[in-house]
């Protein structure tokens, strides 16, 4: 069974993350997926939204599968990592078409991180949407992914959301402009999410072209280095710990090393 599901309806490409018994985590191969379809989506009128799901009931995806982070043995494993997931998340920013990220209860790390990088974002009601890692595993957010937050929901909010570790819910994404909506239930979710992505076909594809890279390229322009606190991160102790800890679902003992 693929990972990643694409099906093309009514002038609509829909994503599905497909991998509901790990609520939606997602592994390097959905990433690429995720990646490829958004760069080689056909822009010859055929399709005119994108609409990002996940599929199960329960998530949107709850971040990057944390297996995969058991063979990191050195400082460039972390960055190659980074470095991964950026051009995935740009590869979203440059999708040619609108995207929406349609978001069924949980949206976490590299979900949430997808979800940011999208250009509207619907939510159900149960919306748990965060970046636990400072409770979870103590590795950290590139500098890009923080610019991407921040200029949806304010420095301040971000900041005190990651040094907390909580969820924000549905209320308090609506409040803050992280989402547009919050509907009731998957079903209200998926049918807004096709009315959304009808209403975005009927607009003029130039001007949400030319908009969506104007606006990534002044976000583009406020991104700095931060392979030295990269580096920091996924190298120490207490990342090592954190992961195994997270995966025998035991409560980490940080030491700061």
């Amino acid at each position: 069974m693929s990972e990643i599901l694409s099906q093309v309806r009514d002038h609509t490409l829909w994503i599905t993350f497909n991998r509901p018994q790990a609520r939606n985590a997602l592994t390097f191969q959905m990433y690429e997926g995720l990646a490829t379809l958004c760069r080689e989506v056909p822009t010859d009128g055929s399709v005119r939204a994108v609409v990002i799901h996940g599929a199960g009931g329960k998530a949107f995806a709850a971040g990057t599968d944390m297996t995969q982070f058991r063979a990191f043995d050195k400082a460039q494993d972390a960055l190659d990592y980074e470095a991964r997931i950026e051009s995935v998340l740009e590869a979203v920013e440059r999708c040619p078409l609108p995207t929406v990220a349609a978001i069924n209860g949980a949206c976490t790390g590299g979900g949430a991180a997808i979800a940011g990088a999208c250009d509207i974002r619907i939510a159900t009601a149960n919306l748990k949407f965060g970046f636990p890692i400072a409770r979870t595993l103590g590795n950290c957010l590139a500098a890009a992914n923080l610019a991407r937050l921040a200029s949806l929901m304010g420095a301040g909010r971000v900041r005190e959301m990651i040094f907390t570790a909580r969820l924000i819910g549905a209320e308090e994404a609506q409040g803050c402009g992280l989402i547009t909506e919050s509907l009731e239930d998957e079903d209200a979710l998926m049918a807004r999410a096709g009315e959304l992505a009808d209403t975005l076909a009927q607009m003029a594809p130039l001007t949400l072209r030319a908009t969506k890279e104007a606006m990534r390229r002044v976000s583009a322009a406020t991104r700095v280095e931060d392979a030295d606190l990269i580096e920091m991160c996924y190298m120490s102790r207490d990342f090592r710990h954190g992961l195994e800890a997270f995966l025998n679902k035991e409560k980490p003992e940080w030491s700061g090393t």
